[in-house]
């Protein structure tokens, strides 16, 4: 098994498994290829289309919480 951090398992729209470089997961989320895959951070598979991922969250229509400097 690769270095844990270095690759993500992913599991492709066609039910297979592989290991990818984290630069190739957007890549492929965009392009539907990949179904699920496993977040070594909590420990679980992440579905696409139902958990949430980061970059494709929604408009954010309340105050700005940012330090304004």
């Amino acid at each position: 098994m690769p270095e844990q951090g270095l690759y993500l398992r992913v599991k492709y729209t066609d039910n297979s498994y592989d290991y990818i470089t984290g630069t190739m997961l957007d890549k492929l989320i965009r392009e539907h290829k990949i179904r699920r895959f496993y977040r070594y951070s909590a420990e679980r598979w992440v579905t696409v289309g139902v958990d949430p991922i980061r970059g494709t969250g929604g408009i954010y229509a309340g105050p700005d919480r940012r330090k304004m400097t």
